[in-house]
């Protein structure tokens, strides 16, 4: 078992019930390999230190850990860097494995998933959903086994009529949610 004074963690630097809290957090939720992690925290509280804690500490700390910064990836090549794509997929298109099939054995950090296109959401949840990912000119789905650890600095889903985060895709990423401290906490 996976213990909160672990050296994994030893990155997060402090000694206050709030810090004790969190590095107990970052070990239930690497002991839980099945489901999906939402961090929640403002900018430069170490959302991503968290998630490389969450995978060194897992079962998955022997395969690769993939950050990927929503928020940096262009609308216009979101669908080969998630997804990837073949050869012919395009016009001066090399093979792309895309960020999940990256990220097969190990964790994918989808770091500011709020930020994430709306028409790439859909997408996302049917990954999550199925397991499985069908690059860009292709009609081959392909396996893929990875822990998604996910940040945001802003709230994702509420009921107003003026979110743009999808309900349900909410529900998939937050089955595990870790409230990361503010720095003046």
């Amino acid at each position: 078992p996976v213990r909160p004074d672990d050296a994994s963690i030893s990155n997060l630097v402090g000694i206050s019930l709030v810090m004790k809290d969190l590095r107990a957090k970052i070990a239930r939720a690497a002991a839980e390999d099945s489901v999906s992690i939402l961090l929640r925290g403002e900018t430069g509280t170490g959302k991503e230190v968290v998630a490389r804690a969450i995978h060194s500490l897992s079962r998955r700390k022997d395969g690769p850990f993939v950050p990927i910064n929503c928020a940096a990836v262009p609308e216009s090549l979101a669908e080969s860097e998630f997804f990837g794509n073949t050869k012919s997929a395009f016009t001066g298109a090399a093979m792309r494995k895309g960020c999940f099939r990256a990220a097969d054995r190990g964790s994918l950090f989808l770091d500011e998933i709020g930020d994430m296109s709306p028409s790439l959401q859909p997408r996302l949840f049917r990954v999550l959903s199925e397991r499985e990912v069908t690059p860009l000119g292709s009609d081959q789905a392909i396996a893929v086994d990875f822990r998604l650890i996910a940040a945001t600095n802003q709230p994702l889903w509420n009921d107003s009529q003026t979110s743009t985060f999808r309900k349900e895709l909410f529900s998939r990423i937050a089955q595990f949610q870790i409230d990361i401290p503010p720095l003046r906490e």
